[in-house]
């Protein structure tokens, strides 16, 4: 029987690839980068068909480097970035470029939306807030301002059902996507098609929801010609990139929680009910019967990658390390808000912006960039104190995305929150947790336990250092957005 196990990374700034063993270790990988587009003020764009020659790309590289035969796949999972809204017509064709997480372009349709079928009912059924960076609003966009597309969408899809797509000709819905539309019911995890109607959306656009683990279909002719798989080869739903991150770093059961860092940051906690709160996320899990309450910013690794090039000089990242390790903790007083494209959760602020403040003459390049890692230690800070008020407190994170490779990024995590945090031995979290649900689903491993138990292992481990500094730095932090949100929304 095949063996080995592929995860597909559908990311912000790239598709990787990713081919692991039974034991969960990585045998081969490539990636391919693609461009964010931002067209106006507030747009976050891509191209699916982008996301797709990524795939292809990054996997005829990774065999290129491998001597493993593609037939000796036993399994195909892919994650997604979340909140796209590929828009396809009947012939499978993109019509337009997707808006991504981060685009909040469809304020006023989250207004139509809450005049149309109130905000409660609409919480109530989904378990989240009416927000722009949110799929459906995004539907309603296309609807409102390019009704060429609209009339021409037979589905609305998402990254990673995108690439299912291509790799099978099956539409499908994994369940852990389901969250970015108001009509999608949390507790049982269908689609509302009344509500659907109600808020102006065809029913019809959307697709079947099946389990993440669900074998959706197989490697076409077509689709192994250009990928450099073998056709036939098995690929399930796969699921929302923090739900697969999740997986792969060992988070399975009610009470674990990820923290994470890759191009966005935020954390992720299991929970056995959807324990709904209006300033977090709440999503079904990729492992059955559970769900994730998260906290999604936009301060990540795009803060770093921004700062390594806007800043630092395109220092290296273990550069940059060694810079902000010659800082104080606390920066000398130097705070960052990494609002960088508005803020997501707790605080949804499509206005918020990206603020250093202290400065003066005795401050340098090294305080900038320790000042922008505390900050966005202080933004997962005020996502698990949300957490903790909805009652899930959980006493360690599992780390995951690149920010982990930081000895002193993780540490700083710890000391600002508190919290114990695990770095597993998995350097790709996400793209290990879309191949576990490919070897459950394929039957490799006989439940989501024993992949985990088989396969993730913590590396290291970084013990909280709680400093009197961090809790001034904090307060001063929520401050500060205080003091300065009314002149962000200012035009």
């Amino acid at each position: 029987m095949p063996h080995y196990l592929l995860g597909i990374d559908v990311g912000t700034s790239a598709a990787k690839a990713v081919l692991f063993d039974e034991t969960g270790s990585a045998v081969a990988w490539a990636d391919s980068p693609y461009a964010v587009t931002y067209p106006q003020p507030g747009w976050a764009e891509q191209s699916p068909d982008d996301w797709w020659k990524g795939v292809c790309d990054a996997l005829c590289v990774m065999f290129t480097k491998s001597d493993i035969t593609p037939r000796d796949i036993a399994g195909i999972g892919v994650a997604g970035q979340s909140w796209s809204a590929v828009a396809l017509d009947r012939s499978g064709a993109v019509l337009c470029p997707t808006p991504i997480w981060p685009d909040t372009r469809s304020e006023a349709e989250c207004r139509q939306m809450v005049e149309r079928v109130g905000e409660d009912t609409l919480f109530s059924l989904s378990g989240n807030p009416v927000q722009p960076t949110y799929t459906l609003p995004k539907v309603l966009w296309y609807k409102n301002h390019l009704p060429s597309v609209y009339h021409k969408m037979d589905k609305v899809l998402q990254s990673n059902s995108f690439i299912a797509y291509r790799l099978t000709g099956r539409i499908t819905q994994d369940l852990s996507q389901g969250y970015g539309f108001s009509c999608f019911n949390m507790a049982s995890g269908v689609w509302d098609r009344n509500v659907c109607r109600a808020l102006g959306v065809s029913p019809d656009l959307l697709p079947e929801i099946l389990p993440c683990h669900a074998v959706i279909g197989f490697v076409t002719d077509g689709a192994a010609a250009v990928t450099g798989l073998a056709p036939g080869t098995p690929v399930v739903a796969g699921g929302l990139d923090a739900a697969c991150g999740t997986l792969g770093a060992g988070v399975v059961e009610a009470g674990q929680a990820q923290e994470q860092g890759g191009q966005a940051g935020g954390m992720s906690i299991c929970v056995e009910k959807p324990q709904a709160d209006r300033r977090l996320i709440l999503s079904f899990h990729v492992a059955p019967s559970q769900w994730l309450l998260q906290g999604g910013t936009v301060g990540g690794g795009g803060v770093i990658r921004w700062m390594r090039t806007a800043i630092a000089g395109n220092l290296s990242f273990e550069g940059m390390d060694e810079s902000a390790a010659r800082v104080l903790p606390g920066s000398e007083g130097v705070l960052f808000l990494p609002y960088m494209a508005g803020e997501r959760s707790p605080i949804w602020d499509p206005y918020a912006k990206g603020v250093f403040y202290g400065l003066d003459f005795s401050k340098n390049t090294s305080h900038l960039i320790r000042a922008a890692l505390e900050g966005t230690a202080y933004a997962l800070r005020h996502n698990l104190e949300a957490a903790r008020e909805a009652g899930a407190n959980p006493n360690s994170l599992r780390a995951m995305g690149g920010a982990a490779n930081s000895l002193l990024w993780t540490q700083i995590k710890a000391d600002v929150t508190g919290k114990r945090i695990e770095v597993p031995s998995s350097d790709a979290a996400t793209a290990l947790g879309a191949a576990l649900l490919a070897g459950v689903g394929v039957g490799l491993y006989k439940d989501f336990k024993d992949a985990v138990t088989k396969t993730i292992h913590v590396r290291r481990v970084h013990e909280p250092d709680p400093k009197p500094v961090y809790e001034k730095g904090y307060r001063d932090y929520r401050a500060l957005y205080e003091n300065l949100k009314a002149m962000m929304r200012e035009k």
